[in-house]
């Protein structure tokens, strides 16, 4: 009987580390993955907990997107790379470790970019900065690199007074990675500014699409 008990504890972990969401899934884990998906644009609607279709579907194009195993699956690797931590283990780490992790040199720049632009900021209002530049590689009139983006002359301010070069904390890690994965809060911006930092006039006369925190978010 001890033995018995003894074998249990020992494989209880295990079978925890590898809980994994599939078709028929339901509960507060897949609502967290769905959270997610929704925000970055795979999947459209409300987060239900339900695993079905159109789940499985979402999840597949965001392993596409990040170079994962597109199986519809969310199993260890894709939850860390979703920066989500599963009630099973799922995730490599705890929820801060998992999310705030860097997974790129152009993961780095950007989180940095993101600190030195606008911590202070809400987490959208993050997310919405680093998306103007994932929106600026995306157009032909920017370099298509986000390095390319970032020290274009003149285009940041933090570029030139040497604030790039910050150390970014947690929450501009997560919300560059929010970015990278597909959510832009600015539905396709590609400037943003703050009327009450700048004296920039030709800044003014882009047309406002939103206006998040202190930002104007304007193409």
């Amino acid at each position: 009987m001890i033995v018995m008990l003894i074998l249990m504890l020992l494989i209880a972990p295990a079978a925890r580390a590898a809980t994994v969401l599939d078709v028929g899934s339901s509960g507060a884990d897949v609502k967290k993955v769905q959270r997610k998906l929704i925000d970055w644009g795979y999947l459209d609607g409300t987060a239900d907990g339900k695993y079905g279709a159109k789940t499985q579907a979402a999840v597949k194009a965001f392993q596409r997107k990040n170079g994962l195993s597109a199986d519809g699956r969310v199993g260890a690797r894709t939850a860390a790379a979703m920066g989500v931590t599963l009630s099973g283990g799922a995730s490599s780490g705890g929820s801060t470790a998992a999310s705030a992790s860097i997974i790129s040199a152009d993961h780095r720049l950007l989180s940095k970019l993101v600190y030195a632009e606008a911590r202070g900021e809400s987490y959208k209002g993050q997310v919405a900065v680093a998306a103007v530049v994932l929106n600026r590689v995306a157009s032909a009139s920017f370099p298509n690199t986000i390095s390319g983006v970032i020290y274009q002359s003149g285009a940041f301010t933090c570029v030139s007074n040497g604030t790039i070069n910050n150390t970014p904390d947690a929450t501009a890690i997560r919300a560059a990675r929010d970015a990278l994965n597909g959510w832009d809060p600015t539905g396709g911006c590609l400037y943003y500014y703050n009327p009450k930092k700048t004296n920039d006039k030709w800044i003014r006369t882009r047309m406002v699409k939103t206006v998040i925190g202190n930002h104007r978010f304007a193409v």
